[in-house]
């Protein structure tokens, strides 16, 4: 994970760059002819039927949606054979660190990605206005907002002495920090509980900056303390945090990771139907895929990552050595590809060892190596995906060296609709756009009415298709034939045009506030 953090004198340089220009501003576009497509069949972004209907474009706006007829002077597409859907919303994606080397985001808008929620997982950009700020005067191909992480605010309070809990003062500091992330735009608080900055926290910090978030109308995405062995244990923290501090809740990729929880999906289920009966807002997004990717400190709760028992246990309990891979490790990058039981193979050492030596070798040089673990079965997946809280969430982003980061939408519309039939086309489209719509609480994204901005995807129902792997994660998908953020065409016929419509989109906090620049900022009402 990494931590944005602008120092004064960069944010001294970045201003100095805008005044003379050097960062331009966000384009201009000349007005174009309205533009309608007909023959697609509409899907709305609830999980309703799709009808065989016209659309009309005009500027950034849906302006018709029905059976009528093209005017003279109007471009026309035939989407004959075609699925008219919102643009898909990633409510949990980590494209913050590539979309100054990669402002027209490929990979993502390939897979019908029209905005981007940042900030997951407890690190975002700090601090958030200056960073909305740079990025309303370079923008992208698509939208993008963040989150305020509670790990990055924990780190600007507490520095290196972040093992501990904090004190009572320490958090009334972070809690301040998170009033002004709010106020400057941040769509709520995120958590990375499992993660080492985070991990020493109490409840009681975590409930504290979630209440700020929910005074500003904002809301708690989490990933949670453990998603393995204690996962059940992790969950009524959750919703513990969700039920004190009265907020909405995002639970972060949704799973059970480890063998003693493989196949208690529908217990995990159960836990959250109570809760959302009790009258809990809760919310979950997952990931197409079996396998995760972080760090490779996470596989161990208890933090010994030396200890050999406690290294045996690790491996176990995620399902063994060779479940492991190796993507990126700067002291060793001939590791990369390889699993640990293969590296211990060729080292004629045990893939206990073998993990510690890794662990001894990142400490040495101040770095941890990433890692792909496969630790998920396919029936626990498909439990999560058929709750219809559970949305589609990529975990991604540009770069990303998991597969999930060029694949996710497609390969939930090609494999789990039309392969597997897990879910119906209605379902996955409301997976990836009303959902996380309600989640964010946007009325003029993620469907499809007149006066919705056109944010719009158009795909083969019969075609797409992830091509990502995990020895090849940056493979772009197939069958999403044109997308269009704000009005415009970014992605037509398998390459991206080169246009950069993206807005900055605020909390409604914001754009009810005090500051005019936040107001005046282009395209930055997301309502």
């Amino acid at each position: 994970m990494k931590l944005f953090v602008f120092k004064p004198a960069v944010l001294a340089l970045a201003a100095a760059a805008l005044t003379a220009g050097l960062i331009p501003a966000q384009e201009k576009q000349e007005s174009a002819a309205p533009l309608v497509i007909v023959n697609a069949q509409v899907s709305d972004g609830s999980d309703a039927p799709l009808k065989k209907v016209s659309v009309r474009i005009v500027s950034d706006r849906v302006s018709k949606i029905g059976v009528f007829k093209p005017v003279k002077g109007e471009q026309v597409i035939d989407a004959q054979g075609l699925v008219l859907a919102p643009g898909f919303i990633d409510i949990h994606n980590h494209s913050a660190d590539g979309l100054d080397k990669d402002p027209l985001a490929e990979t993502q808008i390939s897979q019908g990605i029209t905005t981007v929620i940042l900030g997951p997982d407890g690190f975002s950009p700090w601090p958030i206005g200056a960073w909305l700020d740079i990025r309303r005067k370079a923008p992208a191909s698509l939208n993008v907002a963040t989150l305020f992480g509670h790990a990055t605010v924990r780190s600007q309070v507490m520095g290196k002495d972040f093992q501990r809990e904090a004190t009572a003062e320490e958090i009334q500091k972070m809690a301040a920090m998170a009033e002004d992330a709010m106020n400057e735009g941040a769509l709520g608080v995120s958590t990375g509980l499992e993660y080492d900055v985070a991990s020493y926290s109490s409840t009681a910090e975590v409930v504290a900056l979630a209440e700020v978030a929910a005074k500003h109308g904002g809301f708690y995405e989490t990933h949670v303390r453990d998603e393995g062995n204690k996962s059940f244990n992790a969950l009524e923290e959750e919703i513990a945090v969700g039920q004190r501090a009265h907020l909405p809740i995002e639970h972060s990729h949704i799973k059970v990771s480890t063998v003693a929880v493989w196949g208690k999906a529908p217990e995990y289920i159960n836990v959250i139907e109570a809760a959302r009966k009790r009258g809990l807002d809760f919310l979950a997004d997952c990931y197409p895929y079996d396998a995760w990717h972080s760090n490779i400190k996470v596989l161990m709760p208890d933090k010994q990552y030396t200890n050999p028992q406690s290294v045996e246990k690790a491996l176990t309990d995620t399902g063994g050595a060779d479940t492991v891979t190796i993507t990126e490790f700067t002291p060793h990058p001939e590791y990369a590809g390889k699993t640990v039981a293969e590296l211990a193979a060729e080292r004629k050492i045990s893939p206990t060892e073998m993990y510690i030596q890794i662990i001894r070798a990142g400490d040495a040089g101040n770095t941890e190596a990433s890692i792909i673990g496969k630790s998920m079965i396919e029936r626990d997946i498909q439990a999560f995906y058929q709750q219809p809280w559970v949305m589609v969430a990529s975990d991604g982003g540009i770069g990303s060296q998991h597969p999930r980061g060029a694949g996710t939408f497609p390969r939930v519309l090609g494999v789990y609709v039309r392969e597997k039939h897990w879910i119906t086309l209605p379902e996955a489209i409301h997976k990836m756009t009303g959902l996380p719509a309600q989640r964010l609480g946007w009325k003029e994204r993620g469907t499809l009415h007149e006066g919705a901005f056109a944010d719009l995807v158009l795909f083969n129902p019969d075609t797409v298709i992830d091509h990502a792997t995990f020895a090849k994660p940056f493979e772009l998908s197939s069958g999403i034939e044109k997308v269009f953020v704000n009005g415009t065409l970014v992605w037509d016929g398998g390459k991206a045009t080169g246009a950069k419509p993206g807005r900055v989109l605020l909390s409604e906090a914001a754009m009810k506030g005090d500051d005019p620049k936040l107001k005046s900022a282009p395209g930055g009402m997301s309502y």
